[in-house]
């Protein structure tokens, strides 16, 4: 692994690193064609996948654990955890951070030999703009064995630092793509045979137990007020409704996408 110890905090070689809090990225966007991994779990599934990390910066401390997973042609920059603070911008609880490229993660479409699975499951999530939703959503794909997930043009990006962290690293797993036409890809989705199935209540919703798991299902969540939209809703198969105890009436989208997902989900769980 190539270490290299960096004793100023003005090294040309992490200017990746620099004022990388989520407001920053969001100012530099998609188009740096980077994102930023924090903590270990996050660091060692980008480690894992070839081609996905650009460089890695650690303190001290972290080098046992985090060096020997580096590929030979991943750079391991090695300071002191009030340098890493300094260079970061923000106050680093975990002395792990990691550059990875987007491109190797991100997709333009959901893969077509994805979609033609049989079974496969799908998670649709229209309008999730809460960044630990996005990524509380992505843990629960790859804890319900979801084979893809489709964000609509509105969601929140899954690979920003927070998002990231609170999916302990599974955006990376999941095959994900951004929608550029959400009318147009459920519509496509639909006459492919795959069973769209929104969780929402209101008329037409069916108590969850009632509604027989499909073999190839997409599971519909809306944004986190306002729930799936009218547009959304008319292009579902089925209205699935969680049963609730009288005056509660939802539930934080990450906790209704788990229990549905438990019900509808053809995934491996071992």
């Amino acid at each position: 692994m190539p270490v290299i110890e960096i004793d100023t905090i003005d090294d040309p070689r992490l200017d990746d690193y620099r004022e990388i809090r989520d407001r920053n990225l969001r100012r530099r966007g998609p188009a740096e064609g980077l994102f930023v991994g924090e903590q270990l779990l996050v660091v060692r599934r980008m480690l894992r996948r070839p081609g996905v990390t650009r460089s890695v910066l650690i303190a001290q401390g972290w080098l046992d654990r985090v060096g020997p997973l580096a590929p030979p042609e991943v750079p391991v920059y090695v300071t002191d955890t009030a340098s890493m603070k300094k260079i970061a911008g923000f106050d680093i609880h975990r002395g792990v951070l990691a550059m990875g490229y987007r491109s190797a993660v991100e997709r333009p479409e959901l893969a077509d030999d994805l979609l033609g699975r049989d079974p496969v499951t799908l998670l649709l999530c229209e309008g999730i703009t809460n960044i630990d939703n996005i990524g509380l959503l992505f843990r629960n794909a790859a804890a319900f064995g979801v084979d893809g997930v489709l964000l609509s043009p509105t969601c929140h990006d899954p690979l920003y630092r927070k998002s990231l962290r609170v999916s302990i690293g599974h955006a990376l797993d999941v095959p994900f793509a951004r929608s550029r036409d959400w009318a147009g890809d459920l519509a496509r989705m639909s006459a492919r045979g795959i069973t769209l199935i929104a969780a929402a209540t209101g008329e037409g919703a069916v108590d969850l137990d009632l509604v027989p798991p499909p073999a190839r299902v997409g599971l519909v969540v809306g944004q986190e007020f306002d729930g799936v939209s009218p547009a959304t809703l008319a292009a579902c198969d089925r209205v699935a409704r969680i049963p609730m105890a009288p005056g509660v009436d939802s539930l934080n989208v990450g906790v209704a996408a788990a229990v549905c997902l438990h019900r509808f989900s053809t995934g491996r769980r071992t």
